[in-house]
Parts: C-alpha cells; structure tokens; sequence
C-alpha cells in the first residue's frame, strides 16, 4: 500500500472544503446591501423633507455624511472586487 496516494486523498477532501461556499459570507453581504440601501433611503427622504422646510439641519448633514461615508464604503469595495478579478485574469492557466 502507498502512503502517498492517502496522503493525497486527505489533502484533496481538505481541500475540497474550501472551495465551498460560505453561506454566512452570503448573509454578511446581504445584511451590507440592505444596509446601504436604506442609508440612501434615509437620506433622500431627509433631504426632500428639507427642501420643503420640515427637517432638521443637523439631522440632515448627519444623513449627508453618512451617505457619503456609505458611497465611499461601496466604491471601495468595488474597487477591490475588480481589483482581485484583474488579478485572477492575470494568473497563468
């Protein structure tokens, strides 16, 4: 009997395992999206109700900041997504 051969055998069951999905990495992205998504809401709504005088200045910069903080979290990630793609292309088959 040749120990390589279950030594391979084991590595590749190993290995096998990481290739699956994750579903909780499914869940976090979900939860970020909506999360993203109703910052936005949140902020339109401020600022219509600002333009017709009925909200809070403050509360509105507040809303402002954290949309822009929100865009610059999505635009980077983004970013990184393409980023790790171009990198996949660039790897030798």
């Amino acid at each position: 009997m040749d120990i390589r051969n279950l030594t391979a055998a084991a590595q590749y069951t190993a290995a096998r395992n990481a290739t699956q999905p994750d579903p909780q990495a499914g869940r976090a992205l979900e939860s970020a999206a909506r999360d993203f998504a109703a910052t936005l809401r949140d902020s339109e709504t401020l600022s219509l109700q600002a333009m017709t005088g009925t909200a809070d200045p403050h509360a509105l910069v507040q809303a402002l900041a954290q949309t822009e903080l929100a865009v610059e979290t999505a635009v980077t990630l983004r970013n990184r997504v393409v980023e790790a793609y171009q990198e996949i292309l660039r790897m030798p088959v």
